[in-house]
Formats: structure tokens, C-alpha cells, sequence
């Protein structure tokens, strides 16, 4: 495996790069070399070594695929033969696919929970998602710390989506109101089913 930066190297370990200072400052952790700029360079394996970590264990690839309603329903086939030809590109064995139906904001969604639960038990590799969205609208970067800290590598098909901020912020805007209001209209729905049955 190449040398790596020390932003790297501390994104790995799911800690701060003032952390990895503070180590070498300590004498805990050296560089495998330095740069002729005077950068420091980690080899991961030897970094693990030397703070006693375990390397990451052996579990499966599950690749995570998302769409907000039915109508989506080709969208999700697209995303889910995607991630499979993905993996199978990159030689990844025990490859498990695992495909949800609904919102982005909704943290209750079955394949979701199987996925948490795996991660925390230890059982899973490596995530495959499209883009960090698919996985949840709002607090991916939580579930990816969560990640880091079992040593799961997150794989990201488009990691860098060529759309403008504004145009996020249009998707947000638009994805927060979908849910309110289909909340809104449940509702309402409920109570008039329970008006006419009385």
C-alpha cells in the first residue's frame, strides 16, 4: 500500500490531524519518511503496528442503494447494477446489495437499520454507495464516522457530483418539503378515514 499524507493517515484512524502531531511529538507514532518539502508520510500497516490497532477485519462489501418513492422504481435498478459492476470490476468478494425505498430524511428505513447494525457488529468491509445522499440527505458524515471508527472503508462512486451548491440547496429545500407534506397529508388522510367510520 503507498505512503500516505497525514490527512489521510488521520482519516483512517477516524482522528484529528493535531492528534497524529501530538503522537509524533510524543515519539508514539514516526513517519515512514518525509517529502523534500518536509511532509510526513504514513505507511498505514506500520502505523497500525506501532499504536497496536488491528488491521481492518475481513467482512463483506455491501453496496447501498436509495430512491425517495415508486416512481423511482428504474432509478433504483440503474444505482443497484451500478454498485454490482462496480465491485465486480474491483474483485471484491462477498458482495451484498441492500436497496431501500424512502426518504432521505427517514433514518428508519429496514435496509438502513440492517446496515447500521452490521457495521456496529463488525461484520462489514467495505460501503459502496453512488453518492454520499443515497445513503442519507442529512447526517451521512455521522454515519461515516461511524464507519472510520470500525474501520469500514466508504467507497463513493461520484464523490464530487458536478452540480452547484445552489442547486443542492434546491434538492434539500424541495426533498424537506416532499416529506412534511406527505406527513401532513397522512394525516389528514387518517383523520377523515376515522370521521367516515363513525
Amino acid at each position: 500500500m503507498r505512503p500516505v499524507s497525514i490527512g489521510e493517515m488521520a482519516k483512517e484512524l477516524g482522528v484529528a490531524v493535531a492528534t497524529l502531531r501530538r503522537w509524533h511529538r510524543q515519539g508514539r507514532l514516526l513517519p515512514a519518511f518525509r517529502t523534500r518539502g518536509g511532509h510526513r508520510r504514513y505507511g498505514c500497516e506500520d502505523v497500525r503496528a506501532s499504536l497496536g490497532l488491528a488491521r481492518p477485519p475481513a467482512g463483506k462489501t455491501v453496496c447501498y442503494a436509495r430512491v425517495s418513492s415508486h416512481d423511482q422504481a428504474a432509478q433504483l435498478q440503474t444505482q443497484a447494477a451500478r454498485l454490482e459492476r462496480h465491485c465486480l470490476e474491483g474483485g471484491f468478494s462477498d458482495v451484498e446489495l441492500v436497496m431501500d425505498l424512502g426518504s432521505g430524511l427517514n433514518y428508519r428505513k429496514k435496509g438502513l437499520q440492517r446496515l447500521l447494525t452490521d457495521i456496529l457488529r463488525g461484520r462489514i468491509a467495505r460501503l459502496v454507495l453512488v453518492t454520499k445522499d443515497r445513503l442519507l440527505r442529512f447526517g451521512s458524515e455521522l454515519l461515516f464516522r461511524i464507519c472510520a471508527f470500525f474501520s469500514v472503508e466508504v467507497v463513493i462512486l461520484d464523490a464530487d457530483p458536478a452540480i452547484s451548491r445552489e442547486q443542492q440547496l434546491t434538492e434539500d429545500l424541495v426533498e424537506i418539503l416532499t416529506v412534511f407534506s406527505s406527513r401532513l397529508y397522512g394525516s389528514r388522510s387518517r383523520k377523515n378515514q376515522k370521521a367516515l367510520a363513525i
